[in-house]
């Protein structure tokens, strides 16, 4: 009797990329607008995730420069 192909089970998804995991929030208007006015008047006008990671740090006593490594 033949032997039977072995299926190869795969992962769904996209292959993981090492980055750090996502957090999504809900922002009402008006808050969205404060954070991309906030943005606006920085030398390098970051975008919004950005923007939101900076005033994160900010707030919690860690402000850095620019870049930031997680």
């Amino acid at each position: 009797m033949k032997r039977s192909i072995p299926v190869i089970q795969r992962k769904r998804g996209p292959a993981p990329t090492g980055k750090t995991p996502v957090a999504s929030l809900r922002l009402p208007p008006e808050l969205a607008e404060r954070i991309d006015a906030w943005a606006a008047k920085q030398k390098d006008a970051p975008s919004r995730s950005e923007a939101i990671r900076r005033l994160i740090q900010k707030a919690l006593g860690k402000a850095r420069a620019h870049t930031v490594d997680l």
